[in-house]
């Protein structure tokens, strides 16, 4: 049904827009656009259309995502923030209440983060920091449910999991974004991928593996609960 919740206690939404079954988040600021995108006014309340082939997040529902963390009040630590398209949607999931810290150390993505998002939504926190010193993440405080990680580095995994360590609670969900093309152009993508998902031994259980395609090619979402 239009404007009806996809499943219990999860936060998005299928519309119908032209036709056809979109995903969409309620929208925090009505009247406001980050990227574009589509607003949509249904019983009183206005929807955001949320492009999978502009975010990786939605790429993954659209490619059945089983786990979603990201609730009303959640906290969220998101590394690799960008412009903020995909923190945008989720600071509409998690309410006034909830809070995103969005970690962004390129000055130019920084400033249309800060300009076009943060400026506006007062439950994101912008952490205009290198996500390799999360130590100098003087504005995170507390534990965060999520991690999610977005960073288009070598050693991207490593730097995630040295945020986990210093802010996930036990029991947590890391998202990680595998760039098979970021880390190593010289291997296949399948080795890649195993070769990350090795490093989440010990500390992580893995819960789902997804490839983004067609939305994304080369980028592979991991899902995994964090047991230390």
């Amino acid at each position: 049904m239009e404007g009806e919740k996809a499943k219990d206690n999860q936060s998005f939404f299928w519309i119908k827009s032209d036709g056809q079954r979109r995903l969409a988040t309620e929208n925090l600021v009505p009247g406001n656009q980050v990227y574009r995108e589509k607003l949509i006014l249904k019983n009183g309340v206005e929807y955001r259309l949320w492009d999978p082939f502009r975010s990786k997040l939605a790429a993954a529902i659209m490619n059945g995502l089983d786990d979603f963390p990201f609730e009303n009040k959640s906290r969220i630590l998101y590394l690799g923030a960008s412009t903020g398209t995909t923190v945008s949607h989720i600071s509409d999931i998690v309410g006034p209440s909830g809070i995103v810290f969005g970690v962004e150390h390129a000055s130019r993505v920084a400033r249309d983060f800060l300009d076009r998002v943060a400026s506006y939504r007062k439950n994101i926190i912008p952490v205009l920091q290198d996500a390799r010193k999360p130590s100098a993440y003087f504005s995170v405080f507390g534990k965060v449910d999520v991690v999610y990680a977005d960073i288009a580095q070598p050693d991207q995994t490593k730097i995630a999991i040295e945020n986990c360590d210093m802010f996930l609670k036990k029991g947590g969900f890391f998202f990680l974004i595998i760039k098979t093309r970021s880390i190593d152009v010289t291997k296949s993508p399948k080795k890649i991928i195993q070769g990350e998902i090795e490093k989440l031994k010990g500390k992580f259980e893995m819960t789902q593996l997804i490839d983004l395609r067609p939305y994304d090619k080369d980028h592979w979402m991991a899902i995994a609960k964090f047991k230390s």
